[in-house]
């Protein structure tokens, strides 16, 4: 009879490392670093700082609109200057009539060959939530900038 033998091979030790479980505990570890990063900036106290700036060079092809949100939350337009009465509105508005006043003056600048430059001048009792409202309505009366103006400190 003869004997089958078989060539017992000797298997070696791996010497390499298992990165499986690394990997899945790295994957973990990303998840919740991005499940919690948009939550770090919110508690975050900010204290805006008081801006001295120059006036914008005026150009003659460009009208300026600006738009002043008073205490009470009534909207107010003035096209040109502040010193300019004849082109300003003395009647308080809410934000659906401003939204309407600002786009019919947009299209009858634009038919007239002009560029809007609108600016939000915001009391400083009124809520963040009145300002970002008016430029809300800016931004659907088809105004692409809207410049914030500020008191010199």
């Amino acid at each position: 009879m003869a004997l089958i033998t078989r060539a017992r091979h000797k298997r070696k030790p791996v010497a390499e490392m298992n990165v499986v479980p690394y990997i899945d505990v790295m994957l973990v570890l990303l998840v919740i670093f991005m499940v919690t990063a948009p939550m770090l900036n919110q508690g975050v106290k900010v204290d805006l700082p008081k801006v001295s700036s120059e006036a914008l060079p005026q150009d003659n092809n460009t009208q300026v609109l600006t738009i002043s949100i008073k205490a009470d939350k009534t909207y107010y337009w003035n096209l040109g200057s502040e010193v300019d009465t004849e082109k300003q509105q003395d009647r308080a508005m809410t934000l659906p009539q401003m939204t309407d006043a600002v786009t019919k003056i947009i299209r009858a600048g634009t038919e007239g060959g002009k560029r809007t430059q609108v600016f939000i001048r915001g009391d400083k009792s009124v809520d963040y939530g009145s300002v970002m409202g008016a430029m809300g309505g800016l931004q659907k009366a088809g105004v692409g900038n809207v410049g914030l103006i500020t008191e010199a400190p």
